[in-house]
C-alpha cells in the first residue's frame, strides 16, 4: 500500500485566481486566465515558497465551474513540472455548502488534474447547529471516500462561525487520510493546544494558520507553518522568517532578526485585514506585475481607489517592501 502524503512544514500561499481583462472574456464575466496563473505559481515555486492553495477562498472557488476548476488545477501542475518543479505541493480548496455527494466530486476533479490534497471548508450553512460529533462524522466519511488525503479548514467567517473545536481535532487526526488543519481565526489557544496535543502524531498531521501574523507565535509552540495571503506578493520575508522559526537558536542576532521579520509580516498583514481579496489581487499586481487591475468576478470585482492603495501601502506595506527587495 502506498504512503500517505504528507504536506511539508513551512509557508504555503492562498493564491487568488487570475481573471482575463474584460475585452477577452464574455459578455457578463471575465474568463480565467490560466496562464497568468501558472506564471504566478512558478514566481512563488521560485522565490521558496513550500506550496500552493489554489481555489480557496481567496482563490474564489465558488465563483468557478467544475471545468474552470479542473483545468486551472491541471494547467498549474503542467506549468510547474514544464518548469523545474515536480510534484510541488499543491492543496486546492472543497468550498461546498456541505452535501457529501458535492464535496467529493470536486476532490474527485481535483485528484484528476493533479493535487495532491483537499483543503475541505467546515461544512456551515446551518452554523452552530452542527454539533462537533456530527462535524467529525462528516469529515471521516470524506476522508474514507476521497482519492486524496484531505485538510479541515476552519474559516468561521464564511461558515455562520463554525468552530471546530480542539477535542475534534484530536478524534480527526487519528484518521490515516485526515492530514492537517488550517486555522482561519484569531484564537491562538486553538492553535497552540491542537500543535502540542500529545495524543496527536504531528509527523501525520499538520497544524497551519490562515494569518502570518500569527506565523512566529504558532510555529514556537509546534505548528507547522502558514496558509498567509500576503505571501502571495512579498513571499521572501514570509519564508527567511520560517526558516529562522524552524532553525532555531537562542543566538541575540538570530533573536533580533525574527523579532524585526514578525513585526514587518504583522504589519504588512493589516493592509490583508484592511481590503481583504479585493487588497491581495491590487497588491498582487502592483508588485510582481501580474495579473490586472480589472478585478475578479461578481460579487468581487473591482480594484481598491488610487487613494486607497496610496493610503495601505504607505500604512502598512513599506517596512516589508523595503526587506523584501533587500533578500
Amino acid at each position: 500500500m502506498a504512503s500517505i502524503p504528507i504536506p511539508p512544514k513551512g509557508v504555503f500561499v492562498p493564491s487568488p485566481t487570475f481573471f482575463r481583462p474584460a475585452a477577452e472574456s464574455s459578455d457578463y464575466q471575465p474568463s480565467v486566465d490560466v496562464a497568468a496563473q501558472t506564471e504566478h505559481s512558478i514566481f512563488l515555486a521560485r522565490a521558496g515558497i513550500t506550496g500552493i492553495v489554489l481555489l480557496g477562498s481567496t482563490g474564489e472557488a465558488i465563483h468557478l465551474s467544475s471545468r474552470e476548476r479542473i483545468d486551472l488545477v491541471a494547467g498549474v501542475r503542467r506549468g510547474l513540472d514544464d518548469a523545474g518543479f515536480p510534484d510541488y505541493p499543491l492543496m486546492a480548496g472543497v468550498l461546498t455548502s456541505g452535501g457529501i455527494e458535492e464535496t467529493l466530486s470536486w476532490l474527485d476533479d481535483y485528484a484528476k488534474a493533479g493535487a495532491q490534497w483537499g483543503l475541505v471548508l467546515a461544512p456551515g450553512y446551518f452554523g452552530p447547529a452542527a454539533s462537533q460529533q456530527n462535524l467529525g462524522e462528516w469529515y471521516a466519511i470524506i476522508a474514507d471516500r476521497s482519492p486524496i488525503p484531505i485538510l479541515v479548514y476552519n474559516y468561521p467567517g464564511v461558515t455562520n462561525q463554525v468552530v471546530v473545536q480542539p477535542e475534534t481535532y484530536t478524534k480527526l487526526a487519528a484518521h490515516p487520510r485526515i492530514v492537517g488543519c488550517k486555522m482561519s481565526h484569531g484564537n491562538v489557544s486553538h492553535h497552540v493546544q491542537v500543535s502540542l496535543d500529545p495524543a496527536i502524531d504531528h509527523d501525520k498531521f499538520r497544524v497551519y494558520s490562515g494569518f502570518g501574523q500569527q506565523l512566529g507565535p504558532i510555529v514556537m509552540f509546534g505548528a507547522a507553518g502558514v496558509i498567509d495571503g500576503m505571501a502571495a506578493f512579498f513571499p521572501k520575508t514570509v519564508v527567511r522568517l520560517m526558516a529562522l522559526l524552524e532553525k532555531g537558536g537562542s543566538d541575540a542576532s538570530t533573536i533580533a532578526e525574527i523579532h524585526r521579520l514578525q513585526y514587518v509580516v504583522s504589519r504588512g498583514e493589516e493592509f490583508v485585514v484592511r481590503y481583504g481579496i479585493l487588497g491581495i489581487r491590487e497588491a498582487v499586481y502592483r508588485v510582481t506585475g501580474m495579473g490586472n487591475l480589472e478585478g475578479g468576478r461578481l460579487p468581487l470585482r473591482g480594484r481598491l481607489a488610487e487613494s486607497d492603495w496610496e493610503k495601505g501601502r504607505g500604512l502598512f506595506l513599506v517596512d516589508i517592501e523595503n526587506v523584501e527587495a533587500a533578500l
